[in-house]
């Protein structure tokens, strides 16, 4: 594992999920998953967040498109906070939950709606 893949991979998570983010992961590191959290520092995002080709405001439409395709609420919920950060508007969060729910189906649109909601009132961005 590449060090300044590893750093730059802690240094995105941050700037995508908020300062202290990092932080938190590691308090939660031991033997058994350590191997997960080095892969998803260097290879998601130390090689896959940092390419250029697409920004990162269009890496978070992807993700929270295919994530309410997965029904995966809680990494969804990371997702959203992340598109925040990277410039989607409450607007554009809608619009793509909204586009998901024809090609993934209501009930993986509804509880990703409701995963946003949640996200968004946190932010006090709805009330």
């Amino acid at each position: 594992m590449s060090e300044n893949t590893k750093e730059a991979g802690r240094k995105i998570m941050n700037e995508l999920m908020g300062d202290g983010y990092v932080e938190g992961k590691d308090k939660k590191r031991n033997a058994f998953n350590s191997a997960l959290f080095d892969y998803s520092e260097e290879v998601c995002f130390g090689r896959t967040w940092s390419r250029p080709g697409i920004d990162r405001k269009l890496r978070s439409i992807l993700n929270i498109a295919m994530l309410t395709a997965l029904n995966r609420p809680a990494q969804l919920a990371h997702h959203v906070e992340g598109a925040i950060n990277n410039g989607c508007t409450l607007e554009e969060i809608r619009e793509i939950l909204l586009h998901a729910a024809v090609y993934c189906g209501l009930p993986s649109a509804g509880e990703a709606f409701r995963v946003a909601e949640e996200v968004l009132r946190e932010r006090k961005l709805i009330s």
